[in-house]
């Protein structure tokens, strides 16, 4: 499959926006604006700064930062060198950070103010790290980015790169163990972006897109990414802040959106929202976790527009099933992640591989051009995920009879009680609906008799006076008595990743202590 556009690269739309459309804002940032044309040019800069500096196509580039402009004219640079950037999670430890600049061999390392310190720490851990790029002020012993960057020559190197080449090296969430490094190459981006306006609504250049999701998570990059693709106006913000968001909505005429559950759970409690003008926003995204219907439907009424669903993971370059605005009638329709987009097969498999049948629960596998390369340097890994060209995801879950695909839960948050499968989405989307529940995690604890029992974690509404008992009434009206939680914890806030996943392994790990392992 080609691209229509006629791309191989990720750096092609720059360089034809820049050329047809140059004038025109690609990106504002704190009221910094960047035109297409001046991020391309300073992508060339940079571009030859990596060469200059003997950084070798294939070779890795790091930045630790949080959403900042900076990091596209990198980016792109990094592309037009044939080099790889790798994002890194600002919210890691400083140890995490060493392990993810080892793992990857980075030889420069981009970072802004704020992580000086934390950089300084484990500079001596990274060997491999020659050179430190500040982007805002400077530090004694390291190259200030702006001089660095203008002191290049402007014209675009136009190495030789081939489409199946990694252009991004995105570290899995690292919920458990070590993250791994996900190889997303030219082919992966360039054949997967144009099926987003062909499946996703219309966008069109003159659309105004929010960028909030951290850019080194696939929820964030790749999103800013379609953007830029149509040549959009792209509106970022440091980090998710809901007031924030709705403060850009409102002062930008903000038309396209994507939030996780969590944001949007965070979006619609924040005073004032369904004051907002929010009238210019033409469709609300949403995906990375399941969302309590409640939230939905409450969120549905603030916005007032389409919203749409997405399902994807980091190994698939991001959405591979979509649930249109259509669908978002009031029928169970609404808990589906919707439909397998064109371009990728979906399958759900039992143990033996086996297609289930449609409602009967297995693993999700994944197919298709926006899978990707493998994990960085872990061979069995890469073995362990994509068998005969299917990539195993680690999700439970099935299709209806209509072909809509149901998350359940990933397979290894499942709980087993007494012999029974338990999906903790499925319990946490019930618990949702009592209006004095803010937010909620359902995880299993050891128990002698059952194996596993069913507890939730509850941080309750403000205001609410919320027992343990009343909350498993309420479960006991709505599902079947073997999902029922037998015990209830409160708490002020869950824990949660930089996509707004729950972290469920830090809530189990105190129930879990002096267990041999988790059973699950």
């Amino acid at each position: 499959m080609s691209n229509p556009d006629g791309y191989l690269f990720m750096a092609d739309p720059i360089r034809r926006h820049a050329v047809e459309r140059g004038d025109c804002p690609a990106l504002i940032f704190e009221g910094r604006e960047t035109t297409y044309r001046q991020l391309d040019q300073r992508a060339n800069r940079v571009a030859n700064g990596l060469l200059a500096a003997g950084v070798k196509p294939g070779e890795r580039v790091a930045i630790l930062a949080k959403n900042i402009d900076l990091f596209f004219e990198i980016y792109y640079g990094a592309t037009k060198a044939g080099a790889v950037l790798v994002p890194i999670n600002f919210r890691l430890a400083p140890p995490e950070v060493a392990y993810v600049l080892n793992d990857a061999g980075a030889r420069m390392l981009f970072v802004t103010q704020e992580y000086h310190d934390l950089v300084a720490g484990i500079e001596a851990d990274v060997p491999g790290l020659e050179q430190i790029l500040t982007l805002q002020d400077g530090r004694e012993g390291w190259t200030a980015y702006g001089a660095w960057r203008d002191g290049q020559q402007e014209d675009d190197p136009r190495m030789e790169v081939t489409p199946s080449d990694t252009c991004l090296q995105a570290y899995s969430s690292g919920t458990t163990g070590h993250p791994k490094g996900v190889e997303i190459t030219h082919d992966n981006f360039v054949q997967f972006l144009p099926h987003t306006f062909e499946e996703w609504g219309e966008w069109e250049p003159d659309d105004v897109s929010l960028v909030a999701m951290p850019l080194f998570h696939v929820a964030g990059c790749v999103w800013a990414f379609v953007g830029l693709y149509i040549g959009a106006n792209n509106i970022l913000l440091p980090e998710v802040d809901p007031p924030e968001i709705l403060k850009a909505i409102e002062t930008y005429k903000i038309t396209q959106v994507i939030f996780v559950p969590a944001v949007i759970l965070f979006l619609i409690q924040t005073p004032g929202a369904a004051e907002t003008d929010v009238s210019s926003v033409k469709m609300v995204l949403y995906g990375a976790s399941p969302i309590p219907l409640p939230v939905l439907r409450q969120a549905m009424e603030i916005f007032d527009c389409g919203f749409a669903q997405l399902y994807g993971l980091t190994e698939t370059t991001g959405a591979v099933t979509y649930l249109p605005p259509e669908d978002h009638d009031g029928s169970e329709k609404m808990k589906s992640c919707g439909k397998p987009m064109r371009a990728a097969k979906i399958r759900v498999v039992d143990e033996n591989d086996q297609d289930c049948q449609p409602g009967v629960v297995g693993e999700v596998i994944i197919a298709g051009l926006q899978v990707m390369k493998g994990y960085w340097n872990q061979p069995e890994e890469t073995a362990k995920a994509i068998r005969d060209g299917w990539f195993y995801s680690g999700d439970a879950g099935y299709f209806d009879a209509e072909g809509y695909l149901y998350i359940h839960d990933r397979v290894k948050d499942m709980i087993v009680s007494g012999g029974e499968n338990i999906y903790p989405a499925e319990v946490e989307s019930t618990l949702a609906g009592h209006e004095e529940i803010a937010d909620v995690a359902v995880i299993g604890v050891p128990d002698d008799k059952w194996g596993e029992t069913v507890k939730a974690v509850i941080v309750t509404a403000p205001g609410a006076d919320l027992s343990a008992e009343e909350v498993i009434a309420y479960a006991r009206t709505q599902i079947a008595g073997y999902k029922i939680p037998r015990s209830v914890d409160f708490i002020a806030e869950l824990p949660r990743n930089a996509s707004g996943k729950i972290l469920k392994r830090e809530l189990r790990q105190p129930y879990w202590e002096g267990h041999d392992r988790q059973v699950n």
